[in-house]
């Protein structure tokens, strides 16, 4: 994938009025090579999730312009559903229906949004959830996984609607090393097997492995950007040094 931002701002306003627009991108650039793995990390505050929740179409900019392979994000509702249509976001929470088994989790959106037959549905879903060591957990609800567990359905729900590009907000924040590790192994796969992905996380050694490009995002805009060895190693930015020594040995 190719992305280019121009000019992207992000102000929320005070819907009672008593305080000014709160600007949490401010005026935003970044062009990337034709890449399959783009990292965005940070200081929190920074506006990595507002920045992933514009290019997942789930929000719309105030100004500014985002165009992925050369095709400007549509602005307008009807557009925009469509778009959503192509693409999958994972979140920080796993966001399943606790009512629902794991099974009936991933076959919802493809009955109920994508138009597949349940068959069908069931077909699509069987050698993901084999692929994933999940087999076993299909038929328990939400509250009988653990937490790794839930993250990893949640990936597979966003992955069998057979997306053109994945986005990731955070996806090992709430976990405990050991179920991190299982999120972030599944990741690591989806990389492997060709995946497009963008990925917000403060995991900076994985981020190492899986990055094709990273950008660091502060105060609303790009302080730096570069093909992920570069940055990692190669960077003397003292603000981002500072940022990945502390993450780095955390």
């Amino acid at each position: 994938m190719n992305l280019a931002i121009n000019g992207l701002v992000q102000r929320f306003t005070d819907p009672d009025g008593r305080r000014p627009p709160a600007t949490v991108l401010d005026g935003l650039n970044l062009t990337t090579g034709d890449i399959q793995a783009l990292v965005l990390v940070g200081p929190s505050g920074g506006g990595k999730s507002t920045l992933l929740r514009i290019l997942a179409g789930l929000d719309v900019s105030t100004s500014g312009t985002v165009a992925f392979d050369g095709v400007p994000l549509p602005r307008d509702e009807k557009a925009l559903q469509g778009y959503r249509r192509t693409v999958a976001t994972v979140f920080q929470a796993y966001n399943l229906f606790p009512h629902l088994t794991a099974m009936q989790n991933l076959l919802l959106p493809l009955v109920h949004v994508h138009g597949l037959t349940e068959p069908e549905a069931l077909e699509r879903v069987r050698e993901p959830l084999e692929r994933f060591g999940l087999t076993a957990h299909a038929y328990k609800r939400p509250a009988e996984l653990s937490g790794g567990q839930k993250q990893r359905i949640a990936i597979l729900r966003a992955l069998v609607v057979q997306p053109s590009r994945l986005f990731l907000d955070e996806p090992t924040s709430a976990l405990d090393p050991e179920m991190t590790g299982e999120v972030l192994e599944m990741i690591g796969e989806l990389k492997a097997l060709g995946t497009q992905f963008v990925l917000v996380t403060h995991e900076m050694g994985f981020a190492r492995k899986v990055a094709d490009e990273i950008a660091f995002i502060v105060d609303g805009s790009v302080g730096a950007h570069a093909p992920a060895a570069d940055f990692l190693d190669r960077c003397t930015d003292p603000r981002i040094r500072l940022f990945l020594d502390r993450t780095l040995h955390a």
